[in-house]
Order: structure tokens, then sequence, then C-alpha cells
């Protein structure tokens, strides 16, 4: 190979001081899960010295879930249980490659790290020159969660080139922006705290699926007394675990209806005075007009929109109001619909109402990316400063369909160049075939950097190797748990791969960029990150705690010392910074235009709402699908529908059907069972188009309309026709 443009050596994978001839022969290695999920694990890995071509060199052997870890306490998921497997598969890329077929073919040779960086540089000096730096868009998302590679990698780059900017709200940023809207702050309740929870409400959350670790602490309250809520449009693995003998319940309203049947649960506490009127007077700011608000929103009404039946909202909204340290927990999966930021700006009024901030155990519990992240330093890291007095435009990442295919006026150019990294937008995306149309365009110049030959990757012009995360120092900062974790490289990287913050030092190199802060290495960019960390005790202790609250109430205390940082100080039934968004100023509901509640020419011909969502105990989002000890395990893509709405198309479990609409039509599998309601499907997403009978994925159907705010996607607000194939 010829030589490489290093900027950086590659990491050792045991102390630095130690030499090869004093290092123990085997050896432990501690690290953490960079995965998309609450969870976080702890792990390490076994690596033995053993002989290879190149002499000797460490290998890692065996990966094992940290039983020391405070929250995952040595538990690892079926997905990361082989992650050994996903670092040692064949099938992985390890050095660059160069496309030679038409694009989507999958056909590349391979080619040296310097003939990759030669044309990389002159490409995209050609665009810049030609197009402007707004011809180039950075592609990236939550693949590796960790600070360098999602956080670090990248933002210097593209800022100092004046790029367009991406906005990464496929995921997540939705409930912050709903949240803040009624306490200023996506900052919550920290969920093991539900250890001291009597009722437990667990809504749009399928927690023993996609937040595992987290229910031995819903066991520990149950065992104590507490019960649990289970609201959901699917029947889920944790809807299973009701016990209604206890006083448990599962409620599984219609999809994104949720608001109306809190706007009921509300008139019911206000009607009933079950409301904490003291916490009220002297927390919140707006009850008049919530009360107002609410008047006409009868458990009735909300009972035809939702299809729950009435009394048992009015139930449901007692036993939020009069039980003492009642959780309400969510994640996600909620903002995926038109009114998703709704969603959680209406049920963050739900603890506020009941007083539930005073008692340890109540609240409202989602993210902690607040607490965690909160001590990094973002300006330090991404240097927005770099930018200068240019402001270039931004474009929403679940749009990139519309981006490639669309995007063309006097003022602004298309983009002609797009480095993706950390995600594979052709699976993960809505309205796919949209970006599949745009990748194909024979002008846009795309690199990929990754460990697979994914759907992406195969419509790129260049593609680079990317480690693993066993392959390179890393910080997890955790959105499930508080605990902080150092990952330390246990292995050289494999092949020629490189990880995230390399990659743009040698692209840098590559384009004759001097800007100085673009070649820091990883050590300088964690320390200048995180002032408040101490990175070396960090390193040795292996993870740390974030600030929490010591009497585990974010901004609950009953005295009133710890105001919410809205501009009243207070929690906001009404809110002026809605108002000016052209938003209702209270909660309220609003029908999702592509759902079942809409009397649209469109749901006359589309009559089934489809969901995506985390099905697979295998799978997690796009990544594992092609390992031969997670695919086939799952089985292949199908269609899951009740009974009923089966029998009115003429399919049986097992047929072969087409799940269609405007967008896209799909082929998939038929699975009959009684987790869905009458009007509702399911195609749980993951599956790479390699997968399908014809190419297509989940999300060729879905929507990509944008969230009322936040800038979110609403995936499940998607109609389809399902019909034999």
């Amino acid at each position: 190979m010829a030589e490489i443009r290093q900027t950086m050596a590659d990491p050792p994978p045991y102390p630095r001081e130690m030499s090869i001839d004093e290092r123990p022969a085997v050896r432990t290695v501690h690290g953490a899960c960079h995965h998309d999920c609450p969870d976080s694990c702890g792990w390490t890995v076994t690596v033995e010295d053993r002989a290879t071509d190149h002499g000797i060199e460490p290998v890692a052997v065996k990966l094992r879930g940290n039983p020391e870890h405070p929250f995952s306490q040595g538990e690892l998921c079926p997905k990361v249980n082989r992650f050994l497997d996903r670092v040692n598969s064949p099938d992985r890329i390890l050095r660059p490659m160069r496309r030679v077929g038409p694009k989507g073919s999958g056909e590349f040779e391979t080619i040296t790290w310097d003939d990759a960086l030669d044309e990389i540089g002159q490409r995209l000096n050609d665009v810049i020159e030609t197009h402007g730096a707004e011809a180039l868009l950075p592609y990236s998302d939550a693949g590796n969660q960790s600070l360098l590679s999602m956080f670090g990698a990248g933002g210097r780059f593209f800022n100092h080139l004046g790029a367009t900017q991406l906005t990464r709200a496929l995921c997540g940023v939705v409930v912050g922006a709903g949240m803040s809207m009624t306490n200023g702050t996506g900052a919550s309740l920290e969920a093991t705290e539900m250890v001291h929870s009597n009722l437990i409400v667990l809504w749009g959350t399928n927690t023993r699926l996609t937040n595992r670790h987290l229910w031995p602490t819903i066991e520990e309250a149950r065992a104590n007394g507490a019960r649990i809520v289970v609201i959901d449009p699917i029947r889920t693995l944790t809807a299973d675990a009701v016990d209604a003998e206890r006083g448990d319940q599962f409620i599984q309203p219609l999809p994104g209806t949720d608001i109306a049947m809190m706007l009921a649960m509300m008139h019911v506490i206000i009607r009933d005075d079950l409301h904490d009127t003291d916490w009220v007077a002297e927390h919140t700011l707006g009850f008049d007009e919530l009360r107002d608000g609410v008047a006409d929103w009868t458990p009735q009404r909300a009972a035809e929109i939702c299809g729950v039946d009435a009394a048992l909202i009015e139930g449901f909204a007692r036993d939020v109001a009069t039980t003492p340290g009642t959780a309400l927990r969510t994640l996600i999966g909620p903002e995926h619909h038109e009114n998703g930021a709704m969603f959680f700006r209406t049920l963050a009024c739900l603890p506020a109402l009941t007083g539930a901030w005073r008692h340890r155990g109540g609240g409202m519990s989602r993210s902690v990316g607040f607490w965690t992240e909160g001590q990094i330093d973002f300006g330090a890291l991404n240097r927005p400063d770099l930018l200068g007095d240019a402001a270039p435009r931004t474009v929403n990442m679940s749009r990139l369909g519309e981006v490639l295919t669309t995007m063309d006026d006097i003022e602004h150019s298309p983009i002609h160049a797009m480095i993706v990294w950390n995600c594979n937008p052709l699976v993960t995306v809505p309205n796919a075939e949209l970006t599949r149309r745009g990748l194909e365009r024979d002008d846009l110049f795309t690199v990929v950097h990754e460990q697979f030959l994914t759907d992406t990757a195969r419509y790129a012009d260049i593609v680079l190797p990317a480690t693993t995360q066993i392959e390179a120092d890393d910080i997890v900062f955790p959105w499930g748990h508080l605990w902080v974790a150092y990952n330390q490289a246990a292995v050289q990287p494999m092949g020629e791969a490189c990880n995230n913050t390399e990659l743009f030092r040698r692209i840098s190199a590559a384009m004759g960029l001097e800007e100085p802060s673009l070649f820091d290495d990883d050590e300088t960019l964690m320390r200048s990150a995180l002032p408040t960390i101490d990175i070396d005790e960090l390193r040795s202790e292996q993870w740390i705690r974030a600030p929490y609250p010591e009497d585990g109430r974010p901004f609950g205390d009953p005295d009133g010392a710890t105001p919410v940082p809205t501009a009243s100080g207070r929690v906001e039934f009404a809110s002026d910074a809605l108002e000016a968004l052209g938003q209702p100023r209270v909660p309220a509901f609003v029908q999702p235009k592509e759902s079942l509640g809409g009397a649209s020419e469109l749901a006359t011909r589309f009559p089934m709402q489809l969901l995506t969502p985390k099905h697979h105990a295998r799978f997690l989002n796009s990544s594992y699908a092609q390992l031969p000890k997670h695919g086939p395990a799952e089985g292949t893509p199908f269609v899951e529908l009740c009974a009923a709405d089966a029998a009115a198309r003429n399919l049986c479990e097992g047929d072969v059907a087409t799940v269609h609409n405007d967008r896209a039509s799909i082929e998939v599998q038929v699975k009959v069972t009684d987790r869905m309601r009458p009007g509702v499907a399911a195609v749980p997403f993951g599956w790479w188009g390699t997968h399908h009978r014809d190419g297509k994925v989940a999300n060729s159907l879905t929507s990509d309309t944008l969230t009322d705010w936040g800038g979110g996607v609403a995936y499940s607000d998607t109609l389809v026709e399902i019909s034999g194939a």
C-alpha cells in the first residue's frame, strides 16, 4: 500500500508507557457500547497477543458485559453479545474502494488510501470552486454515539469550508423541543429514580425490548407495590408484562391520538379538583387558560378519537392524580407523528398539574442527555466560529430525498457532493425511494465512511473503511442513565480502517487546508470538549456519574427554590413562545393529516395506518441485519395486521402481500396477530434492501412530513393499503 497521509498515530490498546515486551500476553480492556440505545452498557474485551503476518499483534478473543458497570451490571443484549462477529466479519470493508459499476450495483475495486484521498480532495475542491461550498452536504447521525465519533467528527471541517448545515433531528430532538415549551428544558427524572415510584406509566416505550436494563428497576418498584400502566398502539413485549390482577393496565389508543387522551385526563383532574392547587399556584403559569382549554375535552370526546373506553380514561386520570410518586416514562417513539412535539409538551403538563414533581419517584422521565451531555463544550468541539461571517443554508436530514432531487433555486446551488458517516440513510430516512433517486444522480459525488457495504454505500463513488468501537478510544455519554464511560481501544484498527475524526484530518490534508484546528488529535479534542471532566481520572476509573440533584427531584423542590428555566421561571401551561411559533398557547390536539382520523381522499384510498417499530431483538436500527447470526434469526420482512384486516383482504398467515401508497410499494410476508388494532399495520424497519423481495425497505413507504416543531419527522403518520401480491 502507498503511504497514507496519516495525521496521528493509532492509539495503542494498552497503557501508552508499556512496551510490547512488558504488557501481559492476555489482558482485559474496558469499554462501553456506543449504539443508539439508552442503556450504553459497559463491556470488557479479552485481548491476546498472537502471531500474525505482521508480527505479534493484539487480538480480541472475547467480549462480555462488565459486571461492575453500575447500570448494565454485566448483561449485554443479543446484538452486542456477538459484537466480535461484527468486528471480524468477512464482509467488513477493510480498504478504500472506488465504484466501477452503476450506482447501486455494489461493484467496486480496491484502491489505496492515497488514491482515494487524491480523488476526494480534487473532487471536493472542484465542487466548491464551481458551485460554492454550499454544494457540499455533510450527512451523519447516531450510528456511533460516542463523543468523538458522533460529535467531534466533521463539525470543524464543514464549518471551515462553509458547507451546507444539517439539522440532525431524525430522532430525539423533538422530545426536548416539546418538553421545553412547558418546562423550559428537556431535563427530566433520571430513570432509575423510578425505584421510588408508586405508579409507573410507560407511555410509547417498549422498555423490555429497547431499554432492557431499566426493567430490573421497574421490577424492584413493583416488588415494593408499584403498579404499571403501558400505553402503546401495539401490544408489545412490555404490554405482555401487565398483570391485571395486581392493578396493572394496558391501554391501546389509535396511533397519534394520545394528546386527546391527555387533554381528557386534565379535564377530569381539574373538574374533580384533583390537581395540586398549592403546587400549581406556586410553580405554574396559565392554569386558567389550561382549564378553559380542556373544558370541552370530556372523556367521551377523547374516546371517540382514541378508540379507548371513556371510563378507562377517567379511571386512569384519577390514578395519575391521586397516586403520589407517579412517573410518566416515555422515549422517542411518540415524537414520530405530525403532532409529535405537542405530545411531549402536553405530557409534561400532567406532573405539574398533579404536583408529581414534589415526590421522589414522581414526574416525567425521558432522556438524561441534559445531565450527561451538559458537560460537553460543543462550541469548542465543533468550532462554529470558523464559519466567520458565512451563513450557509440549513437542510433537514429527514428530507434528504427532497434535498437531493429538487433543491435548485437562484440563491442556492443543488448538492453536488456528500460525505456520509455514522449512518445508513437509505434504510433509516423516510421516503427512501426519493432518496434513492437522489443518490443515483450522475452529477452527485458521494463518499461513504463505513464498516459494511450498506444500501447507502452501494451508491457511493468512494467507500472508506471505518473502525469499530473496540478499535478506537472514545467517551460514551449515555442518554438512558448517568454513567459516562471511557471506551479504551482494545486492538489496532482492522485492515486500513480509521476512526471518524481521523477521516476528516486526512480529507483536510488532501484538500490542502491549513486551519490548525482541523488537525487536532483525539486527545486534544477530548480535553477541549470536556473542560470540567478529568480525562485521566475517567480513563483510570472507567466511568463517572454525571451531576444530578441528590434528592432525586430535577426541579420539583416543593419550596420553590429551583425554578424551571422558562421566561417566567414557572412551568408554563400557557406559552408565549409557542404562540410566537404559530402554535396553540395551551395544549391542543390536531389530527395529523395522514392518519386514520383524517376524513380525506387519501384516507379513502389508503385506509390502513402503518407503523414501522423497532421490533427485533437482534437488530439495532439498520445495524446487524446483514450478519448471519442476526438477520436470519429474525426471519424475513413482514407486515403484521389483525385477523379482521387480513380476512377483509383475503390474506392468510405466510401469504405475500403488497403494502403500497403513493410513495412506493413493497412486497412482504403476512403475519396475523392479536397485537394490532383494526386499521393499523406494522412493518418493522431495519432490514436492508437485499433482505426484501423487491429491494425496497420499510421506509420506502413512510411520510417525510415534519413535526409541528422541533424538526422531527412523522414516520408513523403513514397511510397504506395492503393487498395480495
